[in-house]
C-alpha cells in the first residue's frame, strides 16, 4: 500500500520540470533562510509585546483566520503576530518545493531524507506554535519553539550540503575522525548554549505581552545567575572551535573549511559582543532581534563545518604510465 502509494507520487512529480543542480542549491538555500527567518520574526513578535495579537490558534480570533476589531487587543499587535504565522505558509511551501525537486531529480537516498525532514519538521513547529499560543506564552513553550527552530536551520544547512554533492561520487574523509567528533562535540556545545539563552530570555523582561489582565508565566530564577551560564557555556563553545580551529590547521585542510571556520570564528565574536552589550543596556528589544538572528547565523556556520568533515567527490583520472 505505502509502495503503492510513493509510486503514485512520483508519477506526480515526474511531469514536473527536471530541476538543475544548481535549482536545487537556490531552493535549499531559501529553506535555510526562512527557517532561520521565522524564528526572527518570531523575536519580533515578543519583543514587541505581540505574542498574543492572535490569542486562539489556529484561527487568529475565534470566528476569523485573520485579524479583526477587537476592544482588548491593539490592532499593530495583531497584524505583526498575524504576518509571523503568514510567513509559516511561505516555510511550507519552500518546504514542499525542495522535497519536490530533489525527488523529481532523482537524488540519491540520504538527500531525500534530510528533504523530507524540512516539511515534517516546519508541520511540528506550527503546532509547537500553536501550544505556546494556547498556553498563554508560557516561557518553556517559548524555549523549546526557538531551540526547535535552530535545529531546523541545522538540519536545513547539513541537506544544502548534502545536495551541492554528486551522487555518485566517492566519499571522501576531510577530517580525521577525532577532529570531526570535536566538530559534533562544537555542536553540542552550541546546543547548550542555546538552551541556556532560551532560559535568560524565559526569565528576562521581554514576556511577549503586557496586558494585565493576563500575566504571562515567568521563569522564576534569578536572571543574573542565567546569564552567568549562558555566558560561560558560550566561552567553552568558543575555545572548542577554536581547537578544532587549530587541529585542523595542523592536518593541512582544506581552503573551503578554512573559510568556513573563520566566519564561524567571526560570527560566534560577533554573537558574544551582542550578548555583552545587551546586558550593560537592559536588553534592548533591537539587539534581541540581532541576538536572534544571530544565532540562527551560528547554528547555521557550525553545521556547515560539521557537514564539511566528510564529503563526495570524484576520484582524479588515472595518468596513463
Amino acid at each position: 500500500m505505502v509502495n503503492r502509494a510513493y509510486s503514485g507520487f512520483l508519477s506526480l512529480v515526474d511531469r514536473l520540470p527536471l530541476p538543475s543542480l544548481k535549482t536545487q542549491k537556490i531552493i535549499a538555500f531559501i529553506v535555510i533562510l526562512t527557517q532561520g527567518g521565522i524564528a526572527v520574526t518570531g523575536a519580533v513578535v515578543r519583543v514587541t509585546a505581540s505574542g498574543l495579537g492572535c490569542p486562539t490558534w489556529p484561527q487568529c480570533f475565534p470566528g476569523s483566520f485573520v485579524p479583526v476589531g477587537h476592544g482588548e487587543v491593539a490592532f499593530i499587535h495583531q497584524i505583526v503576530e498575524f504576518g509571523n504565522r503568514l510567513l509559516t505558509f511561505v516555510v511550507v511551501i519552500v518546504a514542499a518545493a525542495i522535497v519536490l525537486a530533489v525527488t523529481r531529480a532523482r537524488r540519491r537516498r540520504e538527500v531525500l531524507v534530510y528533504a523530507w525532514m524540512i516539511p515534517l519538521g516546519t508541520v511540528l513547529q506550527a503546532i509547537m506554535g500553536g501550544i505556546t499560543v494556547l498556553t498563554g506564552l508560557l516561557w518553556w513553550t517559548v524555549a523549546i519553539h526557538l531551540v526547535a527552530s535552530m535545529l531546523m536551520v541545522w538540519i536545513a544547512t547539513v541537506m544544502y550540503a548534502k545536495i551541492a554533492e554528486p551522487d555518485d561520487a566517492t566519499t571522501l574523509i576531510v577530517m580525521p575522525k577525532p577532529l570531526r567528533w570535536l566538530a559534533a562535540l562544537s555542536g553540542v556545545a552550541l546546543a547548550g548554549v542555546l538552551v541556556a539563552g532560551t532560559l535568560v530570555t524565559g526569565a528576562g523582561p521581554h514576556a511577549g505581552d503586557k496586558n494585565l489582565d493576563r500575566i504571562v508565566p515567568r521563569l522564576q530564577i534569578e536572571i543574573v545567575t542565567l546569564v552567568h551560564l549562558h555566558s560561560q557555556l558560550l566561552v567553552g563553545y568558543l575555545a572548542l572551535v577554536v581547537g578544532l580551529t587549530f587541529g585542523l590547521y595542523a592536518v593541512g585542510t582544506s581552503a573551503a573549511v578554512k573559510k568556513r571556520l573563520h566566519v564561524l570564528l567571526v560570527l560566534i565574536v560577533a554573537q558574544a559582543l551582542i550578548g555583552v552589550v545587551q546586558y550593560f543596556t537592559d536588553v534592548p528589544a533591537i539587539l534581541v532581534i540581532f541576538h536572534v538572528a544571530g544565532a540562527g547565523l551560528c547554528t547555521a556556520a557550525t553545521a556547515a563545518v560539521w557537514a564539511a568533515g566528510k564529503t563526495r567527490q570524484y576520484e582524479p583520472a588515472a595518468v596513463p604510465a
